[in-house]
């Protein structure tokens, strides 16, 4: 209803506030991270030991599709050349036992790689569900631990047949076991390489990367392109849950970090009120270590709870 008599208004807009941060208060952030990048960042193990996230990201398969053999490339954690990555298998395991979902991430900003027709789309996919997933292969990279999904960080070369790619992997799911797909497009909209791909509706997570694009990305004392970007990704992708991808430290992008704070105090209240609100992707995990970017935000959300559509949020404020 609406309040006609103005001093009880701030009363009651008090009353409101609390009984919502009480119950977002609970709730926590649910983090991606990514790991593979930096030698230094510590184990898969050690990682999700922290209890910090949810999701994680092992970056990157760099090389593949068009006739190339597959590499994989984990920086300084080890060699796949000479099948040195295997144990990789023993972190894998660990994570998925505490509940942590692990994608094997396709792409990055280094590499060489693209899907040339449909045809190469289903090999690609093949190739994906026998060494990584559900399937069966003698040269699986990272042993025989099974990945829970996919993910395309797709930066370079043609934008075409992604959205097959996608399809045939899907396509590999069955009852008892669902091949997660997750995505991190640029901010842009629509992305140049996913837009495609992103509308088919398969898939379950969107780390959108709000960072190195000055147009959809936080600036000091300005969070409004940032949330205005945010409102067009998480109102137009038809993907389950929507997370708004940060950098973890001002080194780990050319721009667009945002302090923790301004992204608990100002932006958080405002994207949980989303219904597809899903969490925060970082870049990366060896950048966390040296911020502790996401200690600072785990349990820090202090106004409006994801329930709540923000829409009705919106208008409920209005009315106070």
């Amino acid at each position: 209803m609406t309040i006609q008599n103005s001093s009880l208004a701030p009363v009651l807009f008090l009353l409101f506030l609390s009984t919502l941060v009480s119950t977002s208060l609970a709730a926590g952030v649910p983090i991606s991270i990514y790991w593979g990048q930096n030698g230094y960042e510590g184990s898969l193990e050690s990682t999700c030991a922290t209890g910090k996230f949810a999701y994680v990201n092992i970056a990157f398969l760099n090389v593949f599709g068009s006739g190339r053999t597959p590499e994989l490339n984990l920086a300084g954690h080890c060699n796949p050349l000479n099948n040195g990555c295997t144990f990789v298998r023993n972190g894998i395991r660990s994570c998925q036992s505490k509940g942590i979902k692990v994608m094997l991430s396709l792409g990055g900003g280094i590499g060489s790689y693209s899907i040339a027709s449909e045809e190469d789309a289903r090999q690609v996919a093949d190739y994906l569900w026998n060494n990584f997933l559900g399937g069966k292969s003698t040269s699986r990279p990272l042993g025989d631990a099974v990945l829970d999904g996919i993910d395309f960080d797709i930066e370079l070369g043609s934008t075409e047949n992604w959205d097959i790619l996608a399809r045939y992997l899907s396509g590999h799911s069955t009852q008892a076991r669902k091949v997660l797909l997750t995505a991190a497009p640029q901010c842009p909209f629509p992305d140049a390489h996913l837009g495609q791909a992103l509308n088919t509706g398969l898939f379950d997570y969107v780390w959108v990367q709000f960072y190195n694009n000055p147009q959809c990305q936080y600036s000091p004392g300005n969070i409004w392109k940032l949330i205005d970007s945010w409102n067009r990704w998480a109102s137009t992708i038809p993907a389950k849950k929507i997370f708004m991808g940060l950098p973890a430290a001002p080194g780990a992008a050319g721009s667009g970090f945002m302090p923790p704070n301004v992204l608990t105090n100002e932006v958080l209240p405002i994207i949980r009120t989303y219904r597809k609100f899903g969490g925060v992707m970082l870049w990366n995990k060896y950048f966390d270590d040296q911020s502790n970017f996401s200690s600072n935000i785990l349990n820090r959300v202090n106004l409006l709870p994801s329930v709540y559509p923000h829409q009705e949020v919106a208008s409920s404020l209005l009315q106070l």
